[in-house]
Order: structure tokens, then sequence, then C-alpha cells
């Protein structure tokens, strides 16, 4: 643990960053990964230092989605934000090389679709913390959002959803559910978070069920 590193300070450098991002990375959703981590860790009861540190990479870990959003997806924010997340707590006061390398993991390891798999008990509590925000009906409602900003379709056919690219008209919150979001459960990596995820789950099968009926 930085014993050097002040939460608070953390919490106010991402609040600043992220303050006027887009609602679907705004401070708010890493305040509900926040709390969605806090749940995970009190579950699987970690030790008091993996709890720090998944508190610290659950505020980091979309720390670089405003230069993702500037690129139109091209700079991967879990890439980029692994070695802006390092520069901030350096700047913060954090000298602690093991702690650094920790939490710079975390954030290039929680993508989704990212490269590098997570590895350590704070990559699994922060991956699935981020993941549970995904899902249910925040996770329609952000995927709404989503699609809503970049001009897609309210909702179309599986078919034109699964022949679609992403950023296209046809990127609706249905196409977010088919290529994504019904994956999510199967790839939790905490028994807790594979527990949570199970209600968000059936509610977004029935919530599409009913999309589909009306199409």
């Amino acid at each position: 643990m930085c014993n050097t590193l002040s939460f608070d300070a953390v919490k106010a450098k991402v609040q600043e960053i992220l303050e006027e991002a887009p609602s679907c990375h705004d401070f708010a959703h890493t305040m509900r990964v926040l709390a969605n981590t806090e749940k995970l860790a009190a579950m699987e009861k970690v030790d008091e230092e993996t709890f720090f540190a998944a508190r610290i990479g659950a505020l980091l870990h979309d720390i670089a989605r405003p230069e993702e959003l500037a690129s139109g997806g091209k700079v991967c924010h879990a890439q980029t934000g692994g070695a802006k997340a390092e520069k901030i707590l350096r700047e913060l006061g954090c000298n602690d090389e093991d702690f650094l390398c920790l939490i710079s993991d975390c954030v290039r390891r929680h993508r989704y679709r990212g490269k590098e798999k997570p590895v350590t008990k704070v990559d699994f509590l922060v991956h699935d913390a981020d993941k549970l925000d995904s899902i249910g009906a925040v996770g329609i409602a952000r995927a709404c959002h989503f699609a809503g900003r970049i001009g897609a379709k309210l909702h179309n056919t599986e078919e034109e959803a699964l022949s679609s690219e992403a950023y296209s008209r046809e990127d609706t919150a249905y196409r977010e559910y088919l290529v994504k979001l019904r994956h999510v459960p199967g790839r939790m990596l905490t028994d807790s978070g594979r527990h949570l995820a199970e209600e968000r789950t059936l509610y977004m099968e029935e919530f599409f069920r009913r999309m589909n009926e009306n199409n």
C-alpha cells in the first residue's frame, strides 16, 4: 500500500478530468464502479491492502476515456490509461513502484475487449465492478445514451445489428447487447461478480424481448 497517497486527492483529480465527459463514462460512472468494487471486495473478504488498491484502481480505470472519445475509438483507453494513471499517482506523491505497477496494470487489464487479461485480485475486482455497471438497467441506459450520441437508430433487427460496424447508424443498444452485454456474465472473474450479474442479465433478456416484439 502507498501510505503517502490520499484517496480523496485521487478522487478529486479524477473528478476534474471526467466531470465533463459524456455520461456513458463520466465521473458518475466511475463512482458507480467504485461502489461496485467496494461491494465485491467486502463479499470476497479481501485484505486491507487489496481493498485500498482496488478502490484506487476503480477511480482511475477510465481516466483516458477523453482520449479514446476524441480519437473516435482509435486510442485504447485502457492502454493509454495505464500510463496516465501512473503519472497521476506520481504527481500526487506516490513513489511506491510496486503499487504504481499494480494500479497501472489494473487499468490496462480492465477492458472487456482489451489485449491484456486480468491477473491479480485487484484486477479481478475492478474488472467485475466495471462490467456490472455495463449490464442490467444501468447498462441498457448507457448503451442507449451512447447510441443516441453517435446518431444510431433506437432499435434494429438482430441481422442488421450483427452485420454492422461500431459507430455506425446500426450501432444500437441492441447491437451492444448482442455483441457484448449478453456475454458479460460469462466473463466475470469472481464468484461474487457472477452472483450479482445473474439478476441484471435476466432484466436485459426481458427488456430486449419486449423491444423485439415491437420492432
